[in-house]
């Protein structure tokens, strides 16, 4: 262990030898946890990252000045769309994907370093549950559509598939994330192919460039944003296991979205048949001031371009056809080749921009004394997983209905989007659609029908609870043969054992 004379001479060469002011006043234990903590950050590296957060913090917000002359919407040659395709197109798409997948080249991603803070919760979001009937969490749902789609594929070219999951956490969620899994046995899926692995942590920074002191023995410190996934690679050798499986393709989300298709064969299958080393999930833009990122050209490279960064007049602007200009909405969706993910880590990875979010950290002051700030008074510096875009030489984007696959959960329920009532809603309105597309009927206690398909509300609670299990449909196959021409009263759990009640 480094002794604290080097620790504190590696800290004076960063500038940073104040977070060491109350090392003389701790415990042994503490004292040695605070040294250990400090060690491996290299001064160099410190004293940049804390120059740069507070450089970038003092930039003026908004918009680029030059931005708008440099954007334009992506070519229509490089969107494909679930939405606008004919039936035919997806067939083959979808039949690719699943090929690909039967053939043990394809796996699946989770970016889940973030802490559930707004949405008020001390664990990491994966353990959520928004309250349906089933009462499954944000990560059964996850596996249990992993294990789906391995039949489906199976199935499909008779032979046993895996599909692995590489779940990228932080040290906040690691530990907790892991127990889960534990306690839930996987969810049936093998644990050998179950890969957890950290991302890194920096310090957060004050606005005038100085770490943060959370507490007298600890750093205030952050993961690096979904964008440290690069670095994780490399430091957990992902890429080699991967490769020692056969891994080719790679599906990347973000935990937080309910309605997301874990390697999703129709979009697996239009990339791969595309040729694309790099693709985005995307939606329409719900109206001009959604806080969605925009994925587009800038200087002619694909790039997500922010919210914030973009001016209200060009954001309002619209194409020919009447729809918005800049309209595919990026909701953390993405497919990547293993080689492109490889070439990234060895040699772009150092290219990427930080990217600043300010936030409330606690902090102890010059008497050692907690401090729980009522605003932002911290910089933490994140690298976003899309940064990587622009290096792609073959990017494609792929459209798809919001309603079927996006409906993300980061706010508390007090909040009026994107909460646990509106996930769940969307979950139970999807899974409604595919009932009554599927051919059953719904009534009420008094045996009076409830409202068909087309009627179906676009907000609030659905007419009926309808819960599919994952493992019982994917996306909405094979509901017919065991839902046609039945009636059922609401609530409606469709799992493993209502579907062998049904057969007859």
């Amino acid at each position: 262990m480094a002794s604290e004379a080097a620790v504190r001479a590696r800290l004076q060469r960063a500038g940073q030898e104040h977070l060491l002011r109350f090392c003389a006043e701790l415990e042994p234990g503490p004292r040695a946890a605070l040294l250990a903590e400090l060690a491996p950050l290299e001064p160099e590296a410190l004293r940049e990252h804390c120059l740069r957060a507070a450089a970038a913090c003092a930039r003026p917000p908004g918009p680029p000045p030059d931005l708008a002359a440099r954007l334009r919407p992506l070519p229509p040659e490089r969107v494909g769309s679930a939405v606008r395709s004919d039936p035919e197109t997806r067939r083959l798409w979808e039949e690719e994907g699943l090929r690909q997948i039967a053939l043990n080249k394809v796996a699946v991603l989770l970016l889940a370093g973030g802490q559930g803070t707004r949405l008020g919760v001390t664990y990491p979001k994966g353990m959520y549950q928004v309250g349906l009937p089933s009462q499954k969490t944000l990560y059964q749902l996850q596996a249990e559509r992993i294990r789906r789609v391995e039949q489906l594929a199976g199935g499909r070219h008779g032979t046993r598939c895996t599909v692995p999951w590489y779940i990228m956490t932080s040290e906040f969620t690691l530990g907790p994330t892991a127990e889960f899994f534990k306690k839930h046995g996987f969810f049936h899926l093998d644990p050998g192919n179950v890969v957890m692995f950290e991302q890194r942590v920096l310090p957060a920074v004050t606005f005038d460039g100085r770490a943060i002191l959370e507490r007298k023995d600890k750093v205030a410190m952050a993961p690096d944003g979904n964008g440290g996934l690069y670095c994780a690679l490399a430091d957990h050798q992902i890429l080699e296991d991967m490769a020692r499986r056969g891994v080719e393709f790679v599906h990347v989300y973000c935990v937080d979205n309910i309605l997301v298709r874990l390697a999703d064969p129709v979009f697996v299958g239009f990339c791969v048949l595309r040729g694309a080393d790099c693709g985005a999930k995307v939606v329409e833009k719900a109206y001009p001031e959604e806080p969605v990122g925009v994925v587009c050209l800038v200087d002619g490279a694909p790039q997500v371009v922010e919210y914030s960064e973009i001016s209200p007049e060009t954001a309002r602007l619209r194409a020919p056809g009447g729809g918005l200009l800049y309209s595919a909405g990026n909701i953390c969706n993405h497919f990547f080749t293993r080689s492109f993910l490889q070439v990234v880590t060895r040699e772009f990875e150092p290219l990427l921009q930080p990217h600043v979010a300010v936030k409330k950290v606690p902090y102890v002051d010059e008497e050692g004394n907690l401090v729980k700030p009522l605003k932002p008074n911290g910089i933490k510096m994140e690298k976003f997983v899309f940064d990587v875009f622009p290096f792609a030489e073959n990017f494609v984007a792929f459209e798809v209905l919001r309603e079927e696959e996006f409906s993300p959960l980061k706010n508390a329920d007090s909040a009026d989007r994107d909460s646990p009532t509106t996930a769940r809603r969307a979950l139970l309105a999807q899974h409604l659609r595919w009932a009554l597309q599927a051919g059953a009927r719904f009534v009420d206690a008094h045996g009076a029908r409830l409202p068909e398909l087309a009627s179906l509300p676009s907000g609030g609670e659905p007419p009926a609870v309808c819960e599919i299990s994952p493992l019982v449909s994917y996306s909405g196959e094979g509901l017919e043969e065991h839902l046609r021409g039945r009636e059922f009263q609401s609530p409606l759990l469709l799992d493993e054992t209502r579907v062998r009640a049904l057969q007859p």
